[in-house]
């Protein structure tokens, strides 16, 4: 009888409501360091876009590098809001931005694109980034360029 009521409501999520279920299982899986739970929602040909620009990674290429903290049970803690969703026509890709709040990165930003595989969504690509205020962005533009002429 759970099963059924389970399934019920489900099945009555929008498609916005299933992408936002899944990113926040998503999240809350690293905040625990679920490892199989948290790559368990990234599609096979999935990419992380970590704040570094040599952060781009595959899937496995992200599991291998944030294997050791997991393994330590202490991954990251991303609590997410302002979370925009929008479709394709077909509903069978979604792209979002949301708000984050992290204890490590203070705001940070996320976006991405999450594709229907079956009747799962899977995260294709996560692009995390620290918003620079526009008041601050010249002076990180030279120290950037400054560190590229190393």
């Amino acid at each position: 009888m759970i099963g059924i009521v389970l399934l019920t409501l489900l099945a009555a999520q929008t498609p916005a409501e299933s992408v936002a279920n899944v990113l926040d299982d998503w999240h809350q899986a690293a905040s625990v360091a679920d490892e199989p739970r948290y790559f368990g929602h990234f599609a096979p040909n999935g990419v992380f876009m970590g704040t570094d620009a040599t952060e781009r990674w595959t899937a496995a290429e992200f599991r291998v590098w944030a294997k050791p903290h997991f393994d330590k049970k202490k991954a990251w803690s991303f609590k997410a809001h302002d979370r925009h969703v929008d479709f394709s026509a077909g509903g069978k890709t979604a792209w979002f931005d949301e708000a984050l709040e992290t204890p490590n990165l203070g705001p940070a930003r996320g976006s991405g694109v999450l594709v229907r595989i079956g009747k799962e969504w899977k995260i294709a690509q996560y692009n995390l980034s620290i918003p620079i205020p526009n008041a601050l962005a010249n002076e990180f533009v030279k120290r950037i360029a400054a560190g590229a002429a190393k």
